[in-house]
């Protein structure tokens, strides 16, 4: 395991993270097992992962519920990333979502505290003045966003501190090379990309497009046709699974997996200090980390930027996975 500095900040962490909105089940994730997810995040310290990546918003803070049950006694060990949901952006309510994410985490203090979506019907001041606070007294460590486009990412590098942006990065997702990744790397603020592996499409586990069940064949890559799809797009279907078929080609001619190869491409662009993996067993953790140490080569990763050119521009400006229009700005 590979160990970064987490963007600005004094926190070191693992540079692949354990994603654990999978812990919460419920409508997208479907029957999880408390005890399989423990059993996971154990086998991801064990692993050398460190950093823990959750939010008060996965199933109404069951994720983070579960992770705190998975850390205790070990927690020395571990960086937690969790988030507070845009509903709760006052000063009141983020003070109040902070309490019982600490409650929740079985923890007094939270390393990395991370806006998960803005809410542009409150002040960005105020709600990076009550983070702020927070820090003071020491119940957060670091503070950052999640899902910030560039207007919001400029916006929140005037008012104050922000070591990361937690974006949807990936071989089928690379709406944030054009603006918000520059600005990162420009100001030093540390990306780590979520739905890495494209919620299993980059690993190879579904052959078609019907084989995507109903909670992850909602986002933008799909069509809205989808039963649980919040967007208007028609989807790029057919050139996901043809960019699928050309990852699979080059895992195979190099010996590894596509999640190697896709994960490996993520690790190698610039700005980024850690990936986001997510698994609902050991096994699958397993999985997901063989053959970590893969580099790819500057001929191999230009190919699959070309072949996953098609779905680029076929998602647009958008950064936004699941909705039109964007809650990014």
């Amino acid at each position: 395991m590979h160990y970064a500095t987490l963007g600005s900040s004094d926190l070191r962490v693992s540079t692949v993270a354990l994603g654990c909105w999978p812990f919460a089940g419920g409508a997208v994730w479907g029957e999880q097992d408390d005890d399989v997810s423990v059993a996971t995040a154990h086998a991801a310290l064990d692993a050398g992962i460190t950093l823990f990546d959750t939010a008060e918003g996965y199933e109404a803070g069951h994720s983070e519920r579960v992770l705190g049950r998975a850390l205790a006694g070990r927690r020395d060990k571990a960086v937690i990333a969790t988030k507070v949901s845009p509903n709760h952006l006052s000063p009141a309510g983020i003070a109040e979502a902070c309490e019982q994410s600490l409650r929740n985490l079985q923890t007094d203090y939270i390393d990395l505290y991370q806006i998960h979506w803005p809410n542009h019907d409150l002040p960005l001041s105020d709600s990076v003045e009550a983070l702020e606070k927070l820090k003071r007294e020491g119940k957060v460590l670091a503070i950052g966003v999640s899902n910030f486009g560039i207007q919001d990412l400029s916006e929140m590098l005037t008012l104050g501190e922000c070591v990361t942006n937690q974006m949807p990065f990936n071989l089928l997702w690379r709406g944030i090379e054009d603006e918000v990744l520059p600005l990162c790397v420009e100001n030093g603020v540390g990306i780590l990309s979520y739905s890495t592996v494209a919620q299993g499409l980059l690993t190879g586990r579904y052959a078609s497009a019907e084989e995507v069940p109903d909670g992850l064949s909602r986002t933008r890559l799909f069509s809205n046709k989808r039963p649980m799809a919040t967007h208007s797009d028609p989807g790029c279907e057919q050139e996901v699974f043809s960019a699928l078929d050309r990852v699979r080609q080059v895992a195979g001619e190099m010996g590894v997996s596509m999640a190697a190869v896709s994960i490996a491409w993520v690790k190698q662009q610039p700005g980024v200090t850690a990936v986001l993996v997510g698994a609902r067993t050991p096994q699958e953790l397993e999985k997901n980390l063989a053959d970590q140490d893969t580099i790819l080569s500057q001929d191999v990763l230009a190919e699959l930027t070309i072949a996953t050119d098609p779905v680029k521009e076929c998602l647009g400006g958008n950064l936004d996975m699941w909705m039109t229009p964007s809650r990014m700005r």
